[in-house]
This record gives structure tokens, C-alpha cells and sequence, in this order.
């Protein structure tokens, strides 16, 4: 066949995607032992709170003050998808559901007509390091679904399937399966208005983790116009007659089979494909519509609105010390793996 590689580009922060996702950024911060606020024990000066992406330390507290993350903020007309390795974060809403993920958890939010959300990463180790490592990724809506109803989806880890193949070396390559169907596995369903919930998108997002010298191979595509990108951001790998360096974004042929093969160190990969959805795309900030008319009316509604208010007593909400994984919808029903959080 041809050349799979189609082109490739480094990998900066924030990753550059193709339509219909819209932002992948891969979070990794070594968060030393938590105070009695879940935030830093270390003295945070010389840092710039409330905007702090400078990495001092090999860490960031982001938008937070007193703990990292990001407070309360709005969103409108797309969905984020959060995929978490290592760590936790403590998520509430305007709607008034909460959760604590992590561990292998995603949490799939789609911000429909708007929500207002926190997502703060609580430092639960007392005497030990806190290491966070997450992807947030931002997938567009249609202009159809714009305006639908918020809604989020817990895919806890215990539900995620993953692909486990060994070559004929006995190298192993694990593929954990967040969206789109590979192999035979099916993940938990997406939000019901989420472009990866039509059948024709062709979406998927996999998690790769190749053994060093393991080979694998990434099937064809459902159809020619499906778009993949292979963002390697550990380790290197040959695809084709390209070798990879790490932390390189490469778009791929969709119409065959890809063999991958992991050098030394062995691979660590995100794959992200889909038929993009083909419209205009208007963004500002947490607001993506497809006009500028769209934009200015998501910042009306939510001066006016609030969408919804904020429940929460602060900014930053975060649970105890010694909560758990779970998830409460906006009535305070309980939800447990294999079950949905519905907005």
C-alpha cells in the first residue's frame, strides 16, 4: 500500500486536531502531598493564581487557588470528553450533579444549549505525591444538536474494554476502547446527542500501550471519508516508513491496514478518528456555535440565565479526603459503575 502517513506535526501543549474534535490537551503534573484543603502543601508564591500554566516544579494549580483545576466556568454547543490515567478530580455542575473520577475513569459531557461546571484535581495523599495525569478532549456538535439539553456519562473503568494481543515475538499491545467499536469490543454508549452516538460518524477514541518491540495493527476505517490521528506521546514507533518521534501528531490513511511497531522504549498513543461533521465553526472561549451571531448569544443567555446558577457554597467545590469514586445525578441519585449519569 502507500505510504500510511499522511503528514505529521509536534506536539505542542494544547494537540491540533481535525474537525470535529476541536482540543485534546494531555495534562500530566507530578502534585505534591495535599494540606488539610486537598490543595499544595508547598508555599504557593511566585506563582500567578487564578492563570497559572507555567509548570513550576513539574506541577500547575491552573485556574484554582487554593486547589489545581479549573472552577466553576460555562460551556455551550460542544461536548468534553475526560479521559483520567492517574489522579482524581471532583466534578459539580449547575444542574446540580457531582462525582469524583479517576483511576482509568471518563466522564463525557455534552454542554448542549450550556452548563456551568468545576472540575478540581483534590491532592488526597496526606504524606505521599499526588501525580495527575488526564486528556481533555473537546468534540463539536452539529448545529442540530447545538441547543440540546445537557447531559453527562460516567464510563467507569471497570466498563471500559480493552484489546490485549500479543505478537509473534510475545510482545503485548493494550488498547482501551473509550469510543467506537474495535476488535468485537464495544464501550458504554456516548451521550445520546454526541456525533459519536450516529452510527455514520465513524468515531473512536483508543488509548495504546505497546511493549517495547510489540507490533500492532490499526484496522481500516468504516468509510474513505473518516479522518484518524495517531498522537504519540511516550515512547517512539515506525509506522510505515516514518519513524516516530515522541510527541508527534500523525494523520493516517484510513483505507487499510496500519502496522505499528514500538522501538526501544516501547509506544503510548491516543487515537482520535471520525467523519468530521463538515460545518462553520464560530468559537469563543467555552462557546462554540457556528456564527458569530451564535457567540454573541451564548454570552447574552448566559448573563441572563446563568445557565441554571451555580448550587455549590464555592467556586471550587471538592469532596473529602476519604470519598471514593462515584457520582450523583442533579435528583441525588446514586450512580455506580455500568450505570449512566443523565442530565
Amino acid at each position: 500500500m502507500d505510504d500510511p502517513v499522511i503528514e505529521t506535526a509536534p506536539l505542542g501543549f494544547q494537540w491540533t486536531t481535525i474537525d470535529p474534535f476541536l482540543f485534546c490537551v494531555h495534562h500530566v503534573d507530578n502534585y505534591p502531598a495535599g494540606d488539610d484543603d486537598l490543595g499544595p502543601k508547598p508555599s504557593l508564591a511566585g506563582r500567578n493564581l487564578g492563570n497559572d500554566f507555567e509548570g513550576i516544579d513539574g506541577w500547575r494549580m491552573y485556574h484554582g487557588e487554593r486547589v489545581p483545576g479549573f472552577p466553576q466556568h460555562p460551556h455551550r454547543g460542544f461536548e468534553t470528553v475526560t479521559f483520567v490515567r492517574r489522579g482524581l478530580i471532583d466534578h459539580s455542575d449547575s444542574l446540580g450533579a457531582t462525582a469524583r473520577f479517576g483511576k482509568g475513569d471518563v466522564q463525557w459531557l455534552t454542554a448542549g444549549k450550556g452548563i456551568v461546571h468545576c472540575e478540581m484535581f483534590p491532592l488526597v495523599e496526606s504524606d505521599a505525591p499526588n501525580p495527575l495525569e488526564l486528556f481533555q478532549i473537546w468534540l463539536n456538535l452539529p448545529a442540530s444538536d447545538k441547543m440540546v439539553e445537557p447531559y453527562f456519562t460516567m464510563l467507569w473503568n471497570e466498563d471500559l474494554p480493552r484489546l490485549v494481543t500479543t505478537d509473534d515475538a510475545a510482545h503485548t499491545t493494550e488498547v482501551t476502547v473509550i469510543a467506537g467499536e474495535l476488535a468485537g469490543l464495544r464501550p458504554p454508549p456516548p451521550p445520546p446527542d454526541s456525533w459519536a452516538s450516529r452510527p455514520d460518524s465513524d468515531l473512536a477514541i483508543w488509548h495504546i500501550v505497546m511493549e517495547p518491540g510489540a507490533t500492532w495493527t490499526l484496522p481500516p476505517a468504516a468509510g474513505p471519508d473518516t479522518v484518524r490521528v495517531l498522537y504519540l506521546f511516550e515512547g517512539d514507533a515506525r509506522v510505515g516508513d516514518h519513524d516516530l518521534a515522541p510527541s508527534t501528531g500523525a494523520r493516517l490513511r484510513v483505507d487499510d491496514d496500519v502496522v505499528m511497531a514500538a522501538g526501544d522504549l516501547g509506544a503510548e498513543a491516543l487515537v482520535l478518528q471520525a467523519r468530521p461533521i463538515g460545518e462553520p465553526v464560530a468559537q469563543y472561549g467555552p462557546f462554540v456555535m457556528n456564527d458569530e451571531a451564535g457567540i454573541e448569544q451564548a454570552f447574552a443567555d448566559y448573563r441572563a440565565t446563568g445557565f441554571g446558577g451555580w448550587p455549590w457554597p464555592a467556586d471550587d467545590p471538592v469532596h473529602g479526603r476519604t470519598a471514593g469514586r462515584f457520582a450523583r445525578d442533579p435528583h441525588g441519585k446514586s450512580i455506580v459503575p455500568s450505570e449512566s449519569v443523565a442530565h
